[in-house]
């Protein structure tokens, strides 16, 4: 069981290894890591998979380190562990690209560059084998890449202060926006309202009510937990409430018993301003009026679990959407952190709330949508537009 203090690993910065075979990637892991996490051989290939590993990296703070097969295996399965490798590169925040200082080719090197570009990943290159190289070596090295970093993976000292320079560069990195700061303000007081039904985990909140209720700590705004049940009562006994956030499926439940009192808004619309964009979230909602009968609509989750007749996705979303258009609409479903390759067969994609992700693989998924011709939106966005209390939800999160 993981304990309650782990960081989980969509709130860290997710760092992933990319280079050729054999060119020092899963020995540079377990230097920095000082553990065996990779196996390391002198055969090429020896990463099959990818390879992950959450730590501290203090000062720094949480990251998930990937180390990834080669990028020049031309194999047939070479080619699945390729499309693996850009898979997890859609879902990092930052690059190490390692080379081989003795087998650099520059073909290859600039062909990754550009797909590191594409998804707008920021990264270094690092030289490995450093201690085989001349300085004529290392000065052509250095007037082809951009400044390059030299290493040696059986050097501590030399890992010691790479580990100080990747630390500079990640702390440039956009830090993810808090979930409620500019929304309400230090000493205020917030409900959420966790309705309890069968698909309600047993003994324990959800991710995103679990991020949210820290995040309240985190800026020192009080947080009052409550089934829709109880509800009324608390609201009753409690005058200053500055926020109300809801579970998205009882929106309209809420809104009812809140009647206007208080600012309305739910987990999922609150992800959707930190992890998503909400004026392209609303681009997918005006596209619903016009969708046509048998129009086709991916519901995309990046969680994993047992599906029951409540179940938001698969069951609820898609009855109130046709009950609301009185057209019929063909849904595909897709679960887990791997997004479709097929976006362009649909007419529009709804998203879950993005807890599972970091903001920069909800940011890449918005882009690949939209290059693919199609709006996409997400849970607490389309509920909110099913239930009519749209402008209300997103009016309680603007100051």
């Amino acid at each position: 069981m993981k304990s309650l203090n782990n960081t989980p690993n969509s709130n860290r910065t997710h760092i992933i290894f990319l280079g050729s075979t054999n060119a020092g990637k899963s020995s540079l892991l377990n230097a920095i890591t000082e553990q065996e996490i990779s196996i390391v051989s002198d055969i090429k290939g020896t990463t099959t998979d990818s390879v992950k590993k959450a730590m501290e990296l203090i000062p720094f703070g949480p990251v998930l380190f990937i180390d990834t097969a080669g990028f020049n295996d031309e194999s047939e399965l070479g080619k699945l562990r390729i499309e693996k490798t850009i898979k997890e590169i859609k879902k990092s925040d930052f690059a190490i690209y390692v080379i081989d200082g003795n087998e650099f080719d520059e073909k290859i090197y600039n062909e990754n560059m550009g797909i590191l570009k594409k998804y707008n990943i920021p990264y270094i290159t690092v030289v490995n084998k450093m201690e085989t190289l001349t300085e004529d070596k290392k000065n052509i090295l250095k007037n082809i890449l951009k400044n390059p970093y030299f290493i040696s993976t059986k050097d501590r000292n030399s890992i010691l202060e790479f580990k100080k320079f990747l630390i500079e560069k990640l702390d440039v990195l956009e830090e993810e926006p808090s979930l409620l700061k500019g929304i309400v303000d230090y000493g205020d007081t917030i409900v959420l309202v966790v309705p309890i039904d069968s698909e309600a985990p047993k003994g324990r909140l959800i991710l995103p009510q679990v991020q949210i209720l820290r995040d309240a700590l985190d800026n020192g705004v009080k947080a009052i937990v409550t089934r829709d049940t109880e509800l009324a009562e608390v609201l009753k006994e409690n005058k200053n409430i500055k926020l109300v956030i809801t579970d998205s499926q009882a929106f309209k439940t809420v809104d009812k018993i809140v009647d206007n009192k208080y600012p309305l808004t739910s987990f999922s619309i609150l992800f959707a301003r930190q992890k998503g964009d909400i004026e392209k979230f609303l681009k997918g909602i005006s596209v619903i009026e016009n969708l046509k009968d048998g129009a086709k609509i991916l519901i995309a989750e990046t969680c994993s679990h047992n599906t029951s007749h409540e179940d938001i996705g698969r069951v609820k979303i898609p009855m109130l959407l046709q009950k609301k258009t009185g057209k019929h609409f063909n849904f595909s479903f897709s679960m887990g952190k791997d997004f479709p390759e097929n976006l362009n067969e649909f007419d529009l994609i709804i998203h879950c709330g993005g807890c599972m992700i970091t903001k920069k693989t909800m940011e890449n998924r918005i882009i690949e949508c939209n290059s693919n011709g199609v709006e996409v939106t997400n849970y607490g966005m389309i509920l909110a537009y099913l239930t009519g209390i749209m402008e209300k939800s997103l009016k309680a999160i603007t100051k």
